[in-house]
């Protein structure tokens, strides 16, 4: 394959349909399991487009999620994380352990494993029904129509990301707007990294504050750790920058977005708000998030050691990428790919990863998802779209896909 005939990546959506992956993703999967595709700096990593093999990919230790390794498919996604000119890598702010290795990984990690346990995020199901049920209460004594967006999908899992890390709420716009920042990819590096060191700064403030004044939270978890020397408080400060940004920012996003796709597939939306059983419930949520994948830019990797691919020898110092969005719509896997089907069992989608990265806070996104979406359309059962499907503004430009506003009516 010439350089002219490597297609660009990453490539844009159709706007006809704008839940379903690039059409010419799509097509890179009909054709074969792995191509290469050119970023924009010219790196010429591989696109692994099939269910199992980015499961296998996922899953092997000789490939890294180190932003330093060579080969890395280092384009602007990667680099909302670490970048910033000539300064010194220890001196760059990071996020947490999202772009770290075993067994460094693993120790961070395992520092906040227990607060998004199962058990304990079930235990969080009647405080998430209370914030939902006030932020629809207060969305109905709003205007008509409302923008759902900054109504009820940031405010819900801002709130309760809040409450479990033990961040004011009070402070909401500060970090939603430098959130904001970090996951725009059209931002310039160096606005990116303001944002970051502005929610690290602040994260390590807070740090200190529960040193002299813990509470019953997550970061005066972490404190204790810092205190027994398990963890640095500057290592704190980042896995709170982590939790804090993908604890609001995903959820709003599949809030927001799989209310869309609900009103464009009423028929789904239908059962959804006419049931009351929570396994229909709960296979909604697991269908919505295989149908939308909002983390569509694709999970990157770098191999460390020659391997085999789908059946292509990689190179060690070569990049991967694997789209999880183009993975759940396998038909291999999921007939029908393209359908939404709220009673269909995705429940081996990947929309939270695999392997030793799958996301630590699914099972509180679950829960959140759960009560969002078996409360919001009972109480508002004529909520609909105000407005245009073409004239939304989509995220096309951020890392995690969603839509800036939408405008709703009842």
């Amino acid at each position: 394959m010439t350089d002219q005939e490597t297609p660009a990546y990453p490539m844009e959506r159709a706007m006809k349909c704008p839940f379903d992956p690039p059409p010419q993703l799509k097509s890179l999967q009909e054709e074969g399991p792995i191509t290469r595709v050119r970023l924009e700096d010219g790196q010429t990593p591989w696109l692994v487009t099939g269910y199992d093999d980015q499961r296998t990919v996922l899953s092997d230790p000789r490939v890294s999620s180190d932003t330093a390794s060579p080969g890395y498919p280092n384009a602007a996604v990667a680099k909302n994380y670490e970048a910033e000119g000539e300064a010194p890598q220890e001196q760059r702010p990071k996020i947490g352990f999202i772009l770290m290795d075993d067994p460094e990984h693993a120790r961070l990690r395992r520092m906040v494993t227990a607060p998004f346990a199962i058990k304990r995020s079930e235990a969080r199901r009647p405080a998430i029904q209370k914030i939902v049920d006030d932020a629809i209460d207060a969305m109905l004594a709003g205007p008509n129509p409302t923008d759902l967006v900054d109504a009820f999908a940031l405010p819900v899992p801002s709130l309760v990301i809040s409450e479990l890390l033990g961040v004011p709420y009070a402070d909401h716009d500060f970090f939603q707007e430098n959130s904001k920042v970090i996951v725009n990819l059209d931002v310039a590096p160096e606005e990116r990294m303001i944002g970051m060191r502005n929610l690290t700064v602040y994260l390590d403030d807070l740090v200190g504050q529960k040193m002299k004044a813990p509470g019953d939270d997550l970061l005066s978890g972490l404190v204790g750790r810092v205190e027994s020397g398990d963890i640095t408080r500057a290592e704190a400060a980042q896995i709170g920058v982590l939790l804090l940004i993908a604890g609001h920012e995903t959820t709003a996003n599949m809030i927001a977005l799989g209310t869309l796709a609900l009103f464009e597939n009423p028929d789904q939306l239908a059962l959804l708000r006419d049931s009351d059983d929570p396994v229909v419930v709960a296979k909604a949520v697991e269908e919505l998030l295989r149908y939308l994948h909002i983390t569509h830019n694709g999970r990157r990797r770098a191999v460390l050691e020659d391997m085999e691919i789908a059946g292509q020898a990689v190179k060690a110092g070569e990049g991967v990428i694997l789209p999880g969005d183009i993975g759940n719509r396998d038909p291999a896997v999921f007939a029908d790919p393209d359908r939404l089907d709220l009673t269909r069992d995705a429940r081996r989608h990947i929309a939270f990863g695999f392997g030793v990265h799958q996301c630590l806070g699914q099972s509180l996104a679950r829960v959140e998802l759960q009560v969002v979406y078996s409360t919001l359309y009972k109480r508002i059962p004529t909520l609909a779209l105000a407005g245009d499907l073409k004239e939304l503004p989509f995220k096309h430009n951020a890392a995690v896909y969603g839509v800036y506003e939408l405008p709703v009516t009842w």
